[in-house]
């Protein structure tokens, strides 16, 4: 392979990954996958839907997203950080791939075949995403699983590819970039691959532009999530902000305990109208009902395992929270802030329980008392399609020094969609696990709905389904007090 222009070396210096997201290489393990998952449940329409179906929507939108066509490549003698480069083998039904369940196709059961997908690492030597079209499922209905590395999503701009397929309507035509052919095979050609003289060369001029570069590498390399823990006093005075609740530890908690390589899957289904009746009746946010809610059923699980509960017992929960940017600012769209919560798990009233979360996430919102988007990419890199994926970017640096387990609320749209026509009924989030934490919750809304996704170490919780019928109860319980 010949030697590349300037302008060639000066591409593959822009293509670097950030010493932030290089991190989750280094740190994921076999016990701590570093990938973020979702769950779609779709309708199947009148003319069925199948995997060639699914095959020809990705081929059509994958130029959307350009990254997944491109896989890492290391630097000979880690003298920067890897670089992205297409994938010249790049091979699509690799990465989408289809199961079907058996009979009679239930809800376990595509728990189950979730819980074994996520538990496994993806291939370093390929693009870092995955993509299964399960098939079988009871009354007509079929699941797509999508795993994506945190090392992929690398800016809040950053799109998954679970995105890109799904459309407003249910007749969309086809569509692609400009330029584009909406066939991927002939209408893509991969940029030949650098050499490792040319990755030495790409090495040299990144470092002579920021030599800081040489350390972060370095860094990168020799530390480990303990270390980056060690690092979170002195980011940017976002987490000294937080005041009392981030000086103390944790609550020790069953929540906290090694984990290992497998892992349990369970949802839950609720209407978004529900939380909006307990908000209107007792005050707060949808927000503070879901953590409420969250708060109740985590008191009820403990009771179920015999533990210590008395009136002072809480468990503390990182949550990442969406906020408006100021328009007399000038800061457009939406930023993110992230809190740490004691939830009053002694607490035994429904409405009481409420009443401290919401006292709690507003002292947070007067104060500041929050770790800020800032302070966030300095910890752990700030890197979502989602803010599950920023839940669990910075989970897997804080551990269960700072809290115990992570719970995301993502808001989504409020109408239908739709992949290939075929109508998405549910969404469910799968947050990655950090070291020591047995649990962690993702939830998303979307066209009047609340769908949990409960991902859970198989060791440490066999009894994950029984927090999530107790998130049914504890919203039931919240409920019977609104007339």
């Amino acid at each position: 392979m010949g030697c590349w222009t300037l302008r060639e070396v000066s591409l593959l210096v822009a293509d670097r990954l950030s010493p932030l997201d290089v991190s989750f290489l280094y740190f994921e393990e076999a016990t701590t996958p570093m990938h973020v998952g979702g769950v779609a449940v779709f309708q199947a329409p009148a003319d069925g839907f199948d995997y060639e179906r699914l095959l020809h929507l990705i081929k059509e939108r994958i130029p959307f997203v350009p990254r997944y066509r491109q896989r890492i490549r290391w630097v000979p003698g880690r003298l920067a950080n890897p670089v992205w480069v297409d994938d010249e083998h790049f091979d699509i039904a690799y990465h989408v791939r289809r199961a079907v369940l058996p009979k009679p196709g239930n809800d376990d059961q595509l728990h189950e075949f979730v819980a074994r997908v996520q538990s496994r690492q993806l291939d370093r030597d390929r693009p870092l995403w995955e993509m299964y079209l399960v098939e079988g499922l009871s009354k007509k209905r079929f699941a797509v699983i999508t795993k994506t590395h945190h090392a992929m999503v690398d800016g809040l701009g950053a799109v998954d590819i679970a995105q890109v397929i799904l459309d407003t309507t249910r007749d969309v035509d086809d569509m692609a970039p400009p330029g584009a052919s909406t066939d991927s095979a002939a209408g893509w050609h991969p940029a030949p691959e650098p050499s490792w003289v040319e990755l030495m060369a790409g090495a040299v001029a990144d470092n002579v532009r920021r030599p800081s570069a040489v350390v972060d590498a370095v860094r990168a390399g020799l530390t480990d999530v303990r270390s980056t823990a060690g690092r979170v006093a002195g980011a940017a005075g976002g987490l000294l902000a937080a005041g009392l609740t981030a000086a103390r530890p944790a609550p020790v908690s069953p929540l906290n305990v090694p984990i290992g390589e497998h892992r349990r899957y369970a949802t839950v289904d609720s209407d978004l109208d529900d939380y909006r009746r307990i908000r209107k009746a007792h005050g707060g946010t949808v927000n503070d009902v879901v953590l409420a809610c969250v708060a109740g059923a985590l008191r009820a699980w403990l009771l179920t395992r015999g533990e210590n509960v008395t009136p002072y017992s809480t468990v503390r929960v990182m949550v990442p929270v969406s906020v408006r940017g100021s328009e007399e600012k000038g800061v457009p769209g939406n930023r993110v802030a992230s809190y740490l919560v004691d939830l009053p798990v002694g607490e035994p009233s429904p409405v009481m329980r409420l009443h401290q979360v919401s006292y709690r996430m507003k002292a947070h919102k007067e104060t500041g008392q929050a770790v800020g988007a800032e302070a966030l990419a300095g910890l752990a890199g700030f890197a979502p399609p989602t803010m599950h994926a920023l839940g669990a970017r910075v989970a897997s640096s804080m551990s269960k020094r700072w809290f115990n387990l992570v719970v995301t609320n993502v808001p989504g749209p409020q109408q239908p969609l739709y992949a290939g026509g075929a109508r998405m009924l549910a969404a469910y989030p799968v947050v990655p696990l950090a070291k020591a934490q047995a649990v962690s919750i993702g939830l998303t809304s979307y066209d009047g709905g609340v769908y949990y996704g409960l991902n859970a170490d198989r060791e440490a919780m066999p009894d994950v389904e029984v927090l999530a019928a107790c998130i049914t109860d504890a919203l039931a319980e919240l409920l019977a007090t609104v007339r």
